[in-house]
């Protein structure tokens, strides 16, 4: 028996892990491993409670006068919880985090070994730059780089390998100041939307201090039994299927959504759900996605940077609580072919410290138009850099179908909204439809009011209430550079209507003539901007076509996506966001991580077809020989096409593995000509190549006995657990 057949026998003997539960628990615990606000209010001395509070919320910078006592309390509380060590928890641009830990050892001034935290070690400190991704911002012999604690997401316990590190959220950035990380950006985004909102609200008069974006992001992901997943090895090292054959049956009866979900799956999200609250970190859904084995779990909506912290902390915690379950957790955009991939759905919206929701139709009917012109117009006029915010191989998988949004960017308003954009456009006044209420023909079921518009689930943008939800993030990606762009541009736009309303409202007397005044701009913006706007299939051919006649980008292949980081509009609209310099260094690691990507992924090929599934298919071949050799010396007339098929599809995967390698030849040969030229040559060359490879060895597995054959079916990964 192969080890393949013997796990799956190991499998129906595992059961879920026990857990100890208490009523109310999660909430009792909720926070405990967050120096929160009610712990700083608690143990902090008055000043440098004053002093960091501000810090917090962008009314001044830390004093270097207040930071030793910060530290000193911030350490006891970390010993109190049993840490022996710190580190600068950061995200440098690999869409994980890093972190470096120190222990809290230290010598006092008679050479006794001591506990110690200083403020220096809190606001400060040093990793090694040159060794992550910069694209050119640093080098080896420029190794210098800084992380800098942020105060606005606050410092967190993580406890793991028996024993609790003391976690300090910060910033990464170059000895020359450069932005080497994905949250720099995103809190430069913060303080220019906050600019324009609060332009946009005083413009309104409506009374608000802050303006911030908010974001609640849906994250996908499969859980497989990991003794499955330990034999895949590319599921292991590139987090999808290289190859595997659809099986029999896959998610056609849709069965799987909203099901029941299965005992060990339900242990695993119980712990990590547990772990996660102890993180401050608001998880509000679970359940069973469309495809098997798929799940979703999504959070209360929080301001945007710390919901993106807390995104990559619950990432980290769910592949590391996985492991305790026996089980493996996927988040590639597409780990099984033939079924749905995974995405991370980022609902983004504005709100204030008042509490107002600016993309709520019902709060102010100048705001709200106003808001709603200036993301349509931002999404039409950088379509192109939002496609390159999403762009990566594991996202081109996912991308056009499976209810994943196509790739061609347009905006969902739903069909009471769009028809109110279109009247006000061409200026018709046409009473509002009432919701429709639905008669269930039931006595004891009251009446239903529906919602005023469908959703689209084909929509790469759409807005679905009070918030737009921007669903072409793949699930592993950080969503940082996304909502950063989204901000930066949306604020851009902002500025430029406000620009013109200002001036068309400077003679203004009360409200109702400043509305009147600002119409025309804003029914002449929204026009220039309507063809971004489409309700309808975002799958059928017939919208393609539409959408080329409309002018609107369909970039299908992320490495043609990478170039909108280098335009002049997207520089101009991401000033103050990332430098043009900057903006070239992520054009510069996009593209080596596309290469490096693809190249690996054809490596794996390769080894598999070699070292796996050859000699399996050999082993049956030479097996189904002498079966049909014995056949004939009977006399039995043999039936020989099932040989005949599986020498011949060795025989021509044999061909097209070649011409992968051939390929790899290639893209080393233009090594010097750097990481574009390898991309282009993998993008183009190779990946066709591989899809074929693919399609040729599964058949191959639909006829090789089941008995030999070495890599874990799709009907066992996803079925068995």
């Amino acid at each position: 028996m192969n080890a393949r057949l013997e796990s799956i026998r190991s499998i129906g003997k595992k059961s879920p892990a026990h857990l100890k539960s208490g009523h109310n628990k999660q909430l009792n615990e909720f926070g405990s491993h967050v120096f929160d606000r009610s712990s700083m209010e608690l143990l902090l001395p008055k000043k440098a409670l004053e002093n960091l509070m501000n810090a917090i919320e962008g009314r001044e910078r830390l004093d270097p006068s207040q930071v030793d006592a910060i530290a000193e309390v911030l350490k006891d509380w970390a010993i109190q919880h049993g840490a022996t060590h710190y580190t600068h928890w950061f995200q440098p641009l690999t869409h994980s985090a890093a972190e470096k830990h120190d222990s809290f050892l230290s010598w006092n001034s008679e050479g006794q070994p001591i506990e110690r935290f200083r403020g220096k070690e809190l606001i400060q400190g040093e990793p090694d730059a040159s060794s992550f991704p910069s694209g050119g911002l640093r080098c080896t012999h420029e190794a210098r780089g800084y992380t800098v604690w942020d105060p606005t997401t606050p410092p967190f316990l993580w406890t793991g390998g028996d024993g609790v590190t003391l976690c300090i959220p910060s910033v990464f950035f170059s000895w020359k100041g450069e932005a080497l990380d994905h949250k720099l950006p995103l809190l430069r985004s913060e303080q220019k939307i906050q600019e324009a909102g609060l332009r946009l609200l005083k413009f309104c008069g409506v009374e608000a201090r802050a303006v911030y974006s908010t974001l609640g992001a849906e994250q996908e992901y499969f859980a497989i039994d990991r003794s499955l997943y330990l034999l895949r090895p590319d599921l292991s090292l590139v987090g999808r299927t290289v190859f595997g054959a659809r099986p029999p049956k896959g998610q056609e009866l849709e069965d799987h959504y909203f099901s029941s979900v299965k005992d060990r799956v339900l242990a695993y999200m119980h712990d990590f759900e547990r772990e996660a609250a102890k993180l401050g970190i608001p998880l509000k859904t679970r359940h069973n996605e469309v495809a098997p084995a798929q799940h979703e779990v999504a959070p209360l909506f929080e301001k945007a940077s710390l919901a993106v912290d807390h995104n990559l902390l619950l990432m980290e915690l769910m592949r590391q609580t996985a492991v305790k379950h026996d089980l493996a957790c996927l988040f590639h955009e597409k780990p099984f072919a033939g079924i749905n991939g995974s995405g991370k759905h980022c609902n983004w919206s504005l709100a204030t410290d008042t509490g107002l929701n600016l993309l709520d139709p019902k709060e102010n009917s100048l705001l709200f138009l106003a808001l709603l012109t200036a993301v349509i117009r931002a999404v039409h006029h950088h379509a192109t850099l939002l496609r390159a915010t999403i762009a990566s191989p594991g996202n081109d998988h996912r991308l056009g179908g499976s209810e994943a949004p196509p790739t061609i960017l347009s905006v969902y308003l739903g069909e009471s909204l769009e028809k109110l954009v279109s009247d006000f456009i061409h200026e018709r006044i046409e009473p509002e439809k009432l919701p429709r209420q639905i008669d269930l023909g039931l006595s004891h079921l009251p009446r239903h009011t529906t919602d005023r518009s469908d959703r689209n689930r084909t929509s790469f943008f759409a807005f679905t209430g009070n918030k737009f939800e921007f669903r072409a993030v793949g699930a592993s990606a950080s969503c940082s550079f996304p909502i950063a762009a989204l901000n930066a541009i949306v604020a851009d736009s902002l500025h430029q209507i406000l620009d013109e309303m200002e001036k068309a409202a400077a003679s203004a007397k009360g409200a109702d003539q400043k509305f009147k005044l600002c119409l025309p701009i804003l029914r002449m913006t929204l026009l220039a901007s309507q063809p971004v706007i489409f309700g309808g299939n975002g799958y059928s051919a017939e919208w393609e076509k539409e959408a080329e006649k409309r002018g609107l980008p369909n970039i299908r292949k992320s490495y043609h996506a990478y170039a909108a980081m280098l335009d002049k509009s997207t520089i101009r609209a991401l000033t103050g966001v990332l430098s043009e310099h900057e903006l070239h260094s992520r054009y510069e690691i996009q593209v080596e991580q596309y290469a490096k990507t693809v190249q690996i992924e054809a490596n794996l090929m390769i080894e598999l077809f070699r070292t796996q599934i050859l000699p399996a298919a050999v082993t049956w071949q030479e097996k189904l020989g002498r079966s049909l050799a014995v056949l004939s010396e009977l006399k039995i007339n043999p039936e020989t096409r099932l040989l005949d098929q599986l020498s011949s599809l060795v025989s021509l995967i044999g061909d097209s593995i070649a011409a992968i390698d051939e390929v790899e030849r290639v893209a080393k040969q233009t090594a010097d000509l750097g990481w574009e030229a390898k991309a282009k040559v993998f993008c183009e060359l190779a990946s066709p190549k591989m899809e074929e490879a693919r399609r040729l060895i599964d058949r191959l597995e639909a006829v090789v006995d089941n008995a030999v054959w070495p890599l874990p079916k799709y009907r066992e990964l996803l079925f068995i657990i």
